[in-house]
């Protein structure tokens, strides 16, 4: 007879079985949580290129608090990725039919189009060139061949290049230019050495700053009928002049150096008149720096002439034409007018270089410059051009002055700085 012994079970075969009922009960609520759909888990590392990318967008609830919302079809649009993970994601062009029917966000309300740049970038204004310095610079005299550096430097824009606005202006009177200069009406003026030494004696603050002609323009112009060769045969002779310096000067030279007194003559102030107190046979002769001009203009009207010229009978060599400053406002002017004498420089140099081309410039620019007289005084005046406007003949003021305080023509032997200066030195 066998014995069946009936089997018990132990408590660790019991906590076995509670264990896999938990573990099935565990992984079935997982389930029933879990969408039906579960999206892949994300491959390590950055994505490869060409990899479709997901860009959520966050939205707000009513409360203002941001949530993550169901992307639209604008963020699933394809993006490109670099190799760099600093390289920001570029957004692939919008569908046309995304274009016109643009996605709307989980609220229902459509977002409104992009309003594009609020700032409008005008374009820069533009930069004005500083303005010009003026300086106003009076003639000598009405406009003639001698005051070709003037008129050229002004057609080439020489001025203009250097910050300079440069006013010519002819005088009324030849008297006037120095006068207006010495009470500060104009910046410059042109004029003539021998009348600079006979203004500054008078007190007259006037110092000369350039050379434009470089040798004597004066003499005596007699009727070529009168057979006069010498200032030794002008007594009784009735004479004209223009400027002060021609009366008290230059005649005057000429006379001392014959031993006439200026009462044995008739002398008559004559100003700008000196071609026609000529051709109406008014006076026998004028004196002044006219010579390279006044002959052809008499010739022209039928009076032949005969020029003694001042520097054959006594007179020192000067300078025939020079720019003259206010000394009391050269310290003002000084840096503009060192401008001015440049661009007259380099007008200069150009003339000189092309004779012809700078006529027919003159005569465009001044068309009564352009006259027979004129035209048959280029040659004459080309050789009488100061190259080198600046540049100041120390001794020639200093000999001119010592021999006008010898012969009692001026009271006081002025030293040649307050006459003259090089505004080109160091």
């Amino acid at each position: 007879m066998t014995t069946h012994t009936r089997y018990q079970p132990r408590w660790s075969h019991t906590l076995l079985v509670w264990l896999v009922l938990w573990v099935f009960l565990l992984y079935s609520w997982h389930s029933s949580m879990a969408s039906d759909e579960a999206l892949p888990a994300p491959p390590l590392g950055y994505p490869p290129l060409a990899t479709d990318v997901m860009v959520p967008t966050l939205g707000n609830d009513d409360s203002g608090t941001a949530m993550m919302t169901e992307p639209s079809a604008s963020d699933r649009r394809v993006q490109q990725f670099t190799d760099s993970p600093f390289v920001p994601l570029v957004e692939a062009p919008t569908p046309e039919h995304e274009a016109i029917n643009p996605p709307s966000d989980v609220t229902g309300v459509t977002p409104p189009p992009d309003p594009g740049p609020t700032v409008v970038e005008a374009p820069p204004e533009p930069i004005e060139p500083p303005p010009l310095t003026t300086l106003e610079v009076t003639l000598d005299w009405y406009p003639g061949p001698q005051h070709a550096a003037l008129f050229v430097a002004q057609a080439r824009g020489l001025y203009e290049q250097r910050g300079l606005s440069v006013i010519v202006s002819t005088p009324a009177d030849p008297d006037v230019p120095l006068k207006l200069l010495a009470a500060g009406r104009v910046e410059l003026a042109l004029s003539h050495q021998p009348l600079l030494h006979h203004e500054v004696d008078r007190g007259l603050p006037l110092i000369r700053v350039a050379t434009l002609i470089g040798t004597p323009l004066a003499g005596l112009v007699l009727r070529e009928d009168l057979d006069i060769d010498s200032p030794a045969e002008l007594a009784g002779l009735r004479i004209g002049y223009a400027t002060q310096d021609g009366l008290g000067i230059l005649l005057s030279s000429l006379l001392r150096q014959y031993d006439i007194r200026r009462d044995e003559l008739k002398v008559q102030g004559v100003d700008f008149e000196l071609d026609d107190v000529m051709s109406a046979r008014e006076v026998d002769g004028v004196i002044g720096s006219m010579r390279h001009l006044l002959p052809r203009q008499l010739a022209d009207e039928g009076m032949a002439t005969r020029v003694l010229r001042v520097e054959d009978h006594g007179v020192p060599l000067h300078d025939g034409l020079i720019l003259v400053a206010n000394r009391d406002r050269l310290g003002k002017n000084r840096a503009a007018i060192r401008l001015l004498v440049e661009a007259l420089e380099e007008a200069t140099a150009w003339i000189i270089e092309y004779p012809d081309d700078a006529w027919e410039l003159l005569a465009g620019v001044e068309p009564g410059l352009d006259s027979p007289s004129s035209r048959a005084a280029w040659s004459d005046t080309l050789a009488r051009f100061s190259a080198r406007p600046a540049a100041l003949d120390h001794g020639r003021y200093a000999r001119f002055e010592a021999f006008l305080h010898k012969n009692a023509m001026v009271d006081t032997l002025t030293p040649v700085e307050r006459l003259a200066v090089d505004l080109g030195a160091p």
